[in-house]
């Protein structure tokens, strides 16, 4: 399976609340929709017409907890597949976290440990899902509140072993980048210094909310000054194919979205699509 990383551009993540809205904007390239919500036989027409449009779509999985202790689901993977084929993708993403144990679902992304033990079990599963896949897959980092003890690795290190272990994209979410260094304590600029950059096959790009002295990535809210910063100091390194704003809530005027859509633009170099 070629892993040749697919021109996107700016695009935003697709929601039935925002579909009129992202049907209309002209230059849009790419889309990511949830992979859970869509049902490969039936895809939603509007997702359809897209395609037909030449917009790429990108399923996003959110349960297959790559970094769960057990294997894979196999009905999970051929879910995320059927959606890749059903929707023509270019590639599907998923989430470097575990959403279960022992039976028990979380029903939140949670931190996989930073630890040699968790890169094998996250390795092996990402083995897995990549076999069975008709498409390159993309991890994304997440945006945690805590950290394990005993970490064995940093970030940087961690992730640029799996990359180097599986062969793995990253999907780097910028939002989440500038909320862990906020609740850590350390500089967003220096993750960059210490991925493999080139093997970065999309950014997400969102807002937050502090609470009780702790920020928050909600995608409920505005994309925060610090991370259109951030996007530039980004590329300013090395432009990622595409940037995709998410928003999950609390949807804005659409004039509001198209501004947020051109800031990102601006701060990467590429194309307004508004």
């Amino acid at each position: 399976m070629s892993t040749a990383l697919t021109t996107l551009g700016v695009g935003i993540g697709w929601r039935p609340e925002i579909t009129a809205f992202v049907r209309e904007l002209p230059g849009l390239r790419f889309t990511e929709v949830i992979a859970e919500g869509v049902h490969p036989a039936h895809p939603p027409r509007d997702l359809l017409d897209l395609r037909e449009r030449g917009v790429a779509v990108v399923p996003h999985g959110v349960k297959l907890s790559l970094g769960g202790a057990e294997p894979v689901a196999p009905e999970r993977v051929a879910h995320l597949a059927a959606c890749a084929e059903a929707l023509g993708s270019p590639l599907v993403s998923e989430h470097v976290a575990f959403v279960r144990a022992g039976g028990i679902e979380a029903g939140h992304l949670l931190p996989v440990p930073r630890t040699r033990a968790a890169l094998d079990a996250l390795t092996a599963n990402i083995r897995r899902t990549r076999a069975e896949l008709p498409v390159p897959l993309a991890v994304e980092p997440i945006a945690a509140l805590f950290d394990w003890p005993d970490a064995e690795y940093d970030e940087g290190a961690f992730l640029t072993e799996l990359v180097e272990r599986t062969g793995v994209l990253l999907l780097l979410d910028v939002a989440n980048v500038y909320a862990n260094a906020r609740n850590r304590g350390e500089d967003p600029v220096a993750l960059f210094d210490r991925l493999p950059l080139e093997r970065v096959a999309y950014c997400h790009v969102a807002g937050g909310a502090e609470h009780d002295g702790r920020y928050h990535d909600t995608h409920t809210a505005p994309v925060p000054g610090e991370v259109v910063d951030l996007v530039a100091e980004l590329c300013a390194r090395h432009r990622p194919p595409g940037l995709l704003l998410e928003r999950d809530g609390r949807y804005p005027p659409a004039a509001e979205l198209r501004a947020e859509l051109d800031a990102i633009a601006d701060a990467a170099g590429m194309e307004r699509v508004t």
